[in-house]
């Protein structure tokens, strides 16, 4: 028997840890199941094709917000081509309307729902018994239906008793599953009960050959549930927080960390809700890293104490980065949304763990939850990018099915969209009009903010505007104007469109935001074809010869440079002369920057620079 895994990604870089769990859980049957994995960027015909050519038994799909409508197209087609093909599926995106599914999906056999772990190994065994069933002695089949004794018959009618026989086996056999919704023999919808919480520890680990994972990040599980009941979160409905084995965690990490694996990601909700556990698992990281592997984990940041902050602050920079989820910094909406987070505390620890230099920390913020209008979200936006995180992340309230919030939707006026991912439109706070607004400010965020491209330009261009946030809306219409946001840009077209910004603004500064757009590009990048924004080039060739000819005999500046010779260190650095305090330090002379591309910050990816 085939049965086959599949998963539809987000992007390529991405893996799916539930299919891997559900094979290393069914470990007899490892050998008969095969994982497929795609993208939402795939052509549906392509992934179509090739499960028609893998040939499955049984085949599964792992369902999310951001592939359900994917994977529901693709069923309608797969079932066409294998008629009698059992099709299971599992995941947040169905286990909360499981009897919705089988009605909007005929074609679906059943639904996995909550924790899929022993449903599918109890669902493999199912079908290995429906197969002896299907090639067995009638008198077997007898006696499992219940024991009734079978009367002479005629051929035909032998043949209707023993399909009815066997169709009651198996409704009595899935009817003992606990955790899926199926279709009887009827043809009526069925739902089991709930299947109780597992021991984590008891989940094989699902990593052996990292060439599977080679160039895409790798996910990692050392808790399950959350202690904490966000109304907009599905993890709020598990209850039952539990935590893998502390000693087990640091076997499978020194995996991860001597196969040398660029990230991992953490996908525990609340990763240091228990102390204990968050600082035997850090401490473990920073004892036996090798200086390769970043390790990413989604934190309260006001859980966090001072001895984790003291152990943060000593470890290499980028071996770990933290995602914090601020989501307002409105005390009646944080109220409303059941979360416990206070802010001036959350504002404190950012602070402090920015002062060490050596954590990326990446702050999400939610547009569209209750009580918060235009003017409180703009206020939560200045608070968060006040503390100036690495990224800053403005999403939109998705309604899950399942969620508190859902439950909520009318008093909160909360029109959100029909298909997957279910994005808020409008709520009683905030207008569609609203919502625009705030996308726009999204988009200009994402492309200049968090590219971290613009860093210097965007801090001087901060003190234009009452607050960060009317910078990036005033940004945003600029774009809207010029009808710049229907097309996609080169890096280097960003920054002329910047510029051109800058010159509507009338700030009398157009010197200056020349030289540090340039400085901008330069920390980045060694640009070979200078960008005619960036002016004529002003260090001379003799300037570079004396700089080079004493470096390559010094090395006063480029330490690890010393087996190279002039002209390959002139090729691997930069020198660029400025005539304003693109440094931001009262420099108010012309200064020469060095730029060293052969050592970039672990957190920025910028050249570390010096002034010669």
């Amino acid at each position: 028997m085939k049965v086959v895994l599949t998963a539809i990604n987000a992007k390529y870089i991405h893996s799916n840890l539930a299919v891997y769990s559900l094979r290393a859980y069914a470990k007899q049957y490892k050998d008969e199941i095969e994982i497929a994995e795609y993208t939402i960027n795939q052509q549906l015909d392509d992934i179509l094709m090739d499960l028609y050519k893998r040939k499955p038994d049984v085949l599964c799909f792992s369902c999310y917000i951001w592939n359900l409508t994917q994977v529901e197209e693709l069923i309608r087609e797969i079932r066409k081509i294998f008629p009698s093909l059992p099709i299971w599926v599992g995941g947040p995106e169905v286990s909360y309307d499981a009897k919705d599914v089988l009605k909007r999906l005929p074609e679906v056999t059943g639904v996995m729902f909550g924790e899929g772990e022993e449903t599918f190994l109890e669902l493999l065994r199912y079908y290995h018994k429906g197969e002896k069933m299907l090639t067995g002695p009638k008198d077997d089949l007898t006696k499992q239906a219940n024991g009734s004794a079978m009367t002479q018959i005629d051929d035909d009618s032998s043949k209707e008793v023993e399909s009815d026989t066997i169709s009651t086996v198996q409704d009595s056999a899935l009817a003992s599953i606990a955790g899926i919704a199926y279709r009887n023999k009827d043809g009526n919808i069925c739902q089991n009960e709930w299947r109780k919480t597992i021991d984590l520890s008891t989940v094989p680990f699902v990593y052996h050959d990292m060439a599977d994972f080679k160039n895409k990040i790798v996910y990692y599980e050392s808790s399950r549930g959350c202690p904490f009941s966000c109304s907009y979160c599905l993890s709020s409905v598990d209850k039952c927080l539990r935590f893998r084995d502390v000693e087990l965690v640091k076997k499978e990490l020194q995996f991860f960390i001597d196969a040398e694996v660029p990230q991992v990601k953490f996908v525990d909700r609340t990763f240091n809700c228990n102390h204990k556990h968050a600082m035997e698992i850090w401490t473990y990281l920073m004892e036996h890293d090798k200086g390769i592997t970043n390790f990413h984990f989604e934190v309260a940041a006001d859980l966090l104490n001072e001895e984790e902050i003291q152990l943060i602050g000593k470890m290499r920079p980028g071996l770990i980065q933290l995602e914090i989820g601020v989501q307002s910094t409105n005390e009646e909406t944080i109220r409303e949304i059941r979360r416990t987070m206070k802010f001036p505390e959350v504002a404190r620890i950012v602070n402090r763990i920015n002062q060490g230099g050596n954590v990326h920390q990446h702050l999400d913020l939610i547009a569209g939850l209750p009580y918060e209008d235009l003017a409180s979200f703009q206020k939560s936006f200045d608070d968060v990018y006040g503390l100036h995180p690495e990224q800053l992340q403005l999403g939109f309230l998705k309604v899950l099915k399942g969620s508190y919030m859902e439950e909520k939707k009318q008093d909160y006026g909360l029109v959100y969209k029909s298909n997957p991912p279910y994005e808020v439109l409008y709520t009683n706070w905030l207008s569609y009009a609203d919502v625009l607004v705030l996308k726009m400010v999204e988009e200009m965020v994402e492309v200049y903010y968090n590219s971290g491209q613009f860093s210097y330009t965007l801090r001087q261009l901060e003190q234009e505007f009452d607050s960060a946030f009317a910078l990036y809306m005033a940004l945003g219409n600029y774009y809207e104007k010029h009808e710049l946001h229907l097309m996609s840009h080169s890096r280097i077209t960003r920054y002329e469109i910047l510029l051109d910004f800058i010159r509507s603004l009338e700030t009398g500064k157009e010197d200056l935001y020349r030289e540090l757009l340039t400085f901008d590009l330069y920390l980045r990048e060694n640009v070979k074809n200078r960008p005619e924004f960036a002016g004529e080039y002003k260090v001379s060739k003799e300037e570079m010869n004396q700089f080079y000819e004493v470096e390559t005999e010094q090395h006063q500046y480029l330490k690890n440079y010393e087996q190279y010779d002039k002209r390959q260190l002139r090729k691997m650095t930069h020198i660029e002369k400025f005539q304003y305090d693109v440094l931001g330090d009262g420099s108010e002379k012309e200064i020469k920057i060095l730029f060293d591309y052969e050592n970039r910050s672990k957190l920025t990816h910028q050249a570390s620079i010096f002034q010669i």
